[in-house]
């Protein structure tokens, strides 16, 4: 199969002086999105590339520098060190990262959700409408967990999306939004939720042999309503059957602001026998992906593997050591979209996803505004991995 890379058409003009301001929170990702582009545009050869639409085009580094400084009181500034003027802007910002600390009034406090949306509205501040675009990659979507009322409350990330676009915010590209319907909030600007459909099938592959990857052997379970959309996509790319539970709640109580799961319900064909992937856009506490492994495991199937493009694990890690050591769980794969912990990284259950390539090819086509949509559907992709690793070639 020919490299994707010789593959697309990047002949046209650049949009503007390619910029990617990599937040404090996403360093580690930003290092990586900018050294896949680096090594892109060196090797590329282009017609014009001496004239002056293309100026910049080659560099060492596309990364701008920038801080964002506090007083003591906690308070803070954006301050961008160079020059983006004319630039075609990337601000990547993961709003998950709580390993960051600041002084605030003597006190060490972790960097929340809050702060980083924060400090992302700051640098766009600072850029002063000097950019000619600005597109922000949030791979987690800030309050994308607060995206409908259910009661007198606050719609935070609707609210979030177009305060945004009124500080002039011109694209937005987040992963796997909680519930993308959310774009509704902001129709005339441009809103993409990505999924790592590819790299999740890529990294289960790549690390797990003697799969059989068939409807007699293996099967797709939504863990709930709200994640049918991806279960049915994989299920359909693989040629698998699906399946979900829906979750029995007792309405009369509220516990930890939900109302508490009484029973989980199954509705799909028999999974006696067969490997199974759970896939979920997020894992928080764990809870409900080992709620509904353990109802998998009552009902006798193979091998559990999850699928699921955050990895928060508030609860910590020691719940799902123990589900892997009982063969409750063979794998959880999650992306490095958000903060990993050393910890994670280390475990033997665990599997990472690495999305930087996949956003450097997503930053390099939109910077010469050409189309993404072929980098947004991945089932030639992945009917090439499944073919290799039928013929043994992986």
């Amino acid at each position: 199969m020919p490299n994707r890379e010789e593959k697309r058409n990047l002949e046209t003009i650049p949009v503007g002086s390619l910029g990617i301001i990599a937040l404090e929170g996403c360093k580690v990702l930003g290092d990586k999105v900018d050294k896949y582009l680096v090594k892109w545009r060196t090797e590329r050869e282009h017609e014009h590339r001496d004239s002056l639409a293309f100026a910049g085009y080659q560099r060492d580094s596309y990364l701008l520098s920038t801080k964002v400084p506090r007083f003591g009181s906690g308070e803070a500034k954006g301050m961008i060190l160079e020059s983006v003027r004319g630039c075609d802007l990337y601000l990547l910002v993961d709003v998950c990262n709580y390993s960051l600390t600041y002084s605030l009034c003597g006190h060490e406090n972790h960097m929340s959700p809050d702060d980083h949306y924060q400090d992302l509205k700051r640098i766009i501040a600072a850029v002063g409408g000097k950019a000619r675009r600005i597109t922000v990659i949030m791979p987690y979507l800030y309050e994308s967990r607060q995206h409908k009322r259910t009661a007198r409350e606050s719609l935070d990330c609707a609210l979030a999306l177009q305060e945004l676009v009124g500080m002039g915010v011109d694209n937005i590209i987040t992963f796997d939004a909680h519930d993308p319907r959310v774009q509704n909030a902001i129709p005339l600007h441009g809103f993409e939720t990505v999924q790592p459909a590819y790299q999740f099938i890529k990294g289960l592959l790549c690390h797990v042999k003697d799969l059989q990857i068939d409807n007699g052997h293996m099967m797709v379970i939504s863990p709930d309503e709200g994640g049918m959309k991806r279960a049915i996509y994989i299920a359909n790319v693989l040629g698998l059957d699906m399946g979900m539970f829906y979750k029995r709640r007792d309405y009369t109580q509220v516990v930890n602001g939900r109302n508490p799961i009484v029973a989980h319900e199954f509705l799909g064909s028999s999974v006696e026998g067969k490997d199974v992937i759970i896939i979920d856009d997020m894992i928080s506490s764990g809870d409900s992906i080992l709620e509904t492994a353990a109802a998998l495991k009552q009902r006798q199937a193979g091998k559990i593997f999850v699928f699921s493009t955050f990895g928060l694990f508030t609860g910590g890690l020691e719940k799902f050591d123990k589900a892997h050591e009982s063969g409750l769980i063979t794998k959880i794969l999650t992306t490095n979209l958000i903060y990993q912990t050393p910890e994670l990284l280390e475990r033997e259950w665990y599997i990472n996803c690495d999305m930087s390539k996949y956003i450097a090819y997503i930053i390099d086509t939109l910077n010469h505004d050409s189309s993404i949509s072929d980098l947004l559907n991945p089932n030639e992709r992945i009917q090439s991995i499944v073919s290799r690793y039928r013929n043994g070639e992986l």
